[in-house]
């Protein structure tokens, strides 16, 4: 009988954005693969999905109807490995999932970032940290995806293994740098100019991500720098209010609002560097693609950009602050050198640490270890 992995997450949009490889990866070795989440999408590689309603808010009653979906799911099908994802995901299964643990199946979480981290709001430790420290007990192994959750985690909570992987993984054939050929050929068929400063960005449209920021920086900017084009990719429940703000601020001109996007490879292969405003996460792998591409970033400072971000190496961290935002695009607009310099290392972060092949070997290290039933162990692949 082939052994059956189940994967859960609270939509099924994450698994067609992130996890992909891991999927396949499965079906390669003769896995059966089973998914659940909210929403009816087709995903490849896998044998059976299920639509479970979970919903991003712990307190929507939706989620009552969602645990016991998928307690049903799980004791039906006596899975080997369980692997969540995402807060609301991760918690329901991992209830979920007691009584099948307690018959040998193995649970996994990652922890996309915790929502409680250094500078979060008093209200999220209050929530989400007392749900956390006490579902790590009845965790088999919980990956983390930056050195600040690792080493709380480490610290703090007592699941049978804590491991520290570094993300999802990167494509590194699909993101990669161009020849500059090539790139004005991208700009013609994207009717944008050669000398055109491309500025990108590629995030939902919400608090969180705070592409306000960016767009109150323009008017600094286009002083020093006037061809200058900042390009959004992403839809979301701000996205009018931010184009309100352009034309407030008078920038519109300087801004592209390009929705949902299937060309993100292309898009940053084009541009001449990628920004990053948002105020929290976790290992962001809009970042790591544009790294990927040859791209120097600027990002305001929080974990998951101190991740990636090494100041003055592949460019720079900055402040919540349209100043320095402005200074730093400046900087990297008039010294093209500087640019291709920071955006060649960018590349070798990326190579070294985070491409889909090296993630992916991690990965299975982690798996192995799992169904091995090693001891009480926390470490870090590095």
């Amino acid at each position: 009988m082939n052994k059956r992995i189940l994967f859960c997450a609270t939509i099924d949009e994450h698994f067609t954005s992130f996890h992909l490889p891991y999927l396949k990866w499965f079906k390669e070795q003769g896995w059966e693969v089973h998914v659940a989440a909210a929403g009816y999408l087709e995903i490849p590689y896998v044998d059976k999905k299920y639509h479970i309603p979970i919903e991003r808010s712990p307190f929507k009653t939706k989620n009552i109807k969602a645990f016991k979906e998928l307690k049903e799911i799980i004791n039906l099908n006596d899975y080997d490995i369980i692997h969540c994802h995402t807060p609301m995901g991760g918690v329901l299964t991992r209830l979920s999932a007691k009584k099948a643990r307690e018959n040998g199946t193995k649970v996994v979480y990652t922890a996309h970032g915790f929502h409680f981290c250094k500078g979060a709001p008093f209200i999220n430790w209050f929530i989400y940290y007392p749900i956390e420290k006490t579902l790590a007990y009845i965790t088999d192994c919980l990956l983390t995806i930056n050195e600040e959750d690792f080493t709380l985690a480490k610290n703090q909570f007592k699941a049978k293994q804590i491991v520290h992987v570094h993300g999802v993984g990167v494509d590194t054939e699909r993101f990669a740098p161009i020849l500059e050929f090539h790139k004005l050929v991208l700009r013609a068929e994207y009717h944008y100019e050669n000398d055109t400063f491309l500025m990108f960005y590629a995030a939902e449209f919400n608090k969180n991500k705070n592409q306000q920021l960016l767009i109150e920086s323009l008017p600094l900017i286009k002083k020093h720098v006037p061809k200058i084009k900042l390009v959004f990719a992403g839809d979301g429940p701000l996205i009018e209010h931010c184009k309100q703000l352009s034309k407030k601020l008078e920038v519109e001109q300087f801004v592209d609002f390009l929705g949902q996007r299937e060309d993100i490879d292309s898009l940053l292969k084009m541009s001449d560097i990628a920004v990053a405003s948002s105020i929290r996460e976790g290992l962001p792998v809009n970042v790591m693609e544009a790294m990927a591409c040859g791209l120097p970033i600027v990002a305001v400072d929080n974990r998951g950009h101190r991740e990636l971000v090494s100041h003055n190496m592949n460019g720079w961290l900055v402040e919540k602050d349209k100043i320095q935002v402005a200074d730093r695009i400046v900087q990297l607009a008039l010294n093209k050198s500087m640019c291709k310099q920071y955006g060649a290392q960018s590349r070798k972060i990326i190579l070294a640490k985070y491409s889909l092949n090296k993630v992916l070997e991690e990965k299975m290290i982690v798996y192995k270890n799992v169904m091995d039933e090693m001891e009480d162990v926390q470490w870090a692949v590095h």
